[in-house]
């Protein structure tokens, strides 16, 4: 127990810092070709940045960092000035960028900042976090990842109740060995791109859109939920 606690404590961000830094290194010429790339085929900016709730802090509220990512999506709006949906602005290219997961490689600055870590579960939107239960919410009880153990079983070809089921059994047993056997099958499931997307889907589905289309919640208290964040669906 003792062994676990100091790796989940000390041990683990010295991994991670360690691992983001040889991969920033080693990646730099893939991520300057893919800068140039984005730039070329989808204009600027070329990092996507967002906020996503990360680690529950003293004050017992997940702190809110920006996340950043390769942009995949365009801007096209409709004739009222709105994004059009997310299918519509997926482009092929953007599409390619999400199958080799290309896109993800900018996280790698927000683990060197302390905002994330190499493995753990993946950070989602902040207004998801109206939607958690109290105990889906124990998820963040560690730094969100780059990878984690609900996507290398499943990632969006699952749904949200199993994936908050792997987060917390991540939560609830993180040891040296089982983040190496993540990432282990991490890069595998890269290599022969699984599961990433929904069937019918090109994004992943938010949490309160998941919850309403299968009827957990109703549409009033869909909206509620959403007001308390200032959010228009």
């Amino acid at each position: 127990m003792k062994g676990k606690q100091l790796y989940k404590n000390y041990v683990k961000r010295l991994i991670d810092i360690f691992m983001a830094l040889g991969g920033l290194i080693v990646l730099s010429p893939v991520m300057a070709v893919t800068a140039i790339l984005v730039r070329m085929k989808l204009g600027s900016p070329v990092i996507f940045t967002q906020e996503r709730p990360g680690k529950i802090g003293k004050d017992g509220k997940e702190k809110i960092f920006r996340m950043y990512k390769f942009r995949s999506m365009t801007d096209e709006r409709d004739e009222k000035g709105e994004l059009l949906p997310d299918e519509v602005r997926l482009t092929s290219f953007g599409k390619k960028l999400r199958a080799t997961s290309l896109d993800e490689l900018p996280e790698l600055f927000n683990i060197l900042k302390g905002d994330m870590s190499v493995v753990g579960p993946r950070p989602q939107l902040v207004k998801d976090l109206v939607f958690m239960t109290h105990q889906q919410r124990r998820r963040h009880y560690v730094m969100p990842g780059l990878t984690g153990l609900a996507q290398v079983n499943g990632r969006n070809n699952i749904s949200w109740e199993e994936k908050f089921r792997w987060d917390l059994q991540y939560v609830n047993h993180i040891s040296f060995r089982a983040d190496m056997v993540i990432l282990f099958k991490t890069v595998k499931k890269v290599l022969v791109k699984e599961g990433i997307s929904a069937e019918g889907m090109e994004t992943a589905e938010d949490l309160g859109d998941y919850l309403l289309r299968v009827g957990q919640v109703s549409k009033k208290i869909y909206d509620e939920k959403l007001k308390k964040l200032n959010i228009r669906k």
